[in-house]
């Protein structure tokens, strides 16, 4: 075998093993309502929100690593499982249950995108550089605007206070003025329409 034909046959091998985040179910619901996403919808959508979003960032922000570390940032969750975030005994060992799936997904692929993807992962876990913050912001704002829209379905399944929603989100409201001030609009629509404790 040839180094290219090997070289395909590992990403390809990546590729169907990332498939599996399509039955990763999260806590957070579909705009709608009608069910949960998983974590290759969340994926898509924050990678999608770092492009439409971008405007309000550092322009000399690297868009495509951003969009790069939105789209593998769960795909340890193949192995670990989505940790709900105010889950506190699950917390506990989530640390050590992705950096072992992290090892394992990654290295599926050639060594060089291994090396890269996992450094973006830990870039991403770590909040490192603006395009982790900037990532993160997104990964905090997603759900709340699921929620929102969803009538605060998964907010109110797990009795979920404001206060869990503004310390989950602290890093929100340290990022740009206009981020900042929707994600404020939001929380207050959501204790007036009952959504939040």
């Amino acid at each position: 075998m040839n180094y290219h034909t090997e070289r395909l046959q590992k990403q390809m091998a990546f590729l169907l093993e990332v498939d599996k985040m399509k039955n990763i179910i999260r806590q957070t619901y579909l705009s709608d309502g009608s069910r949960k996403e998983n974590d290759a919808e969340h994926s898509w959508h924050l990678a999608l929100m770092a492009i439409i979003l971008s405007e309000y960032f550092d322009k000399d922000i690297d868009l495509l690593k951003v969009v790069k570390m939105l789209l593998i940032h769960d795909i340890v969750e193949i192995d670990a499982g989505d940790t709900f975030c105010h889950d506190q005994k699950a917390n506990e060992d989530k640390k050590e249950r992705e950096e072992k799936a992290a090892k394992r997904i990654y290295q599926i692929l050639p060594d060089d995108q291994a090396q890269e993807y996992k450094s973006l992962w830990h870039e991403f876990e770590n909040v490192s550089t603006k395009e982790s913050v900037f990532a993160n912001i997104l990964d905090r704002l997603q759900p709340s605007i699921l929620n929102l829209s969803s009538n605060g379905k998964s907010w109110l399944e797990h009795e979920v206070s404001k206060k869990q929603v503004l310390e989950r989100n602290e890093m929100v409201f340290s990022g740009p003025e206009e981020i900042a001030e929707y994600m404020k609009m939001l929380l207050d629509t959501a204790v007036k329409s009952g959504y939040l404790k």
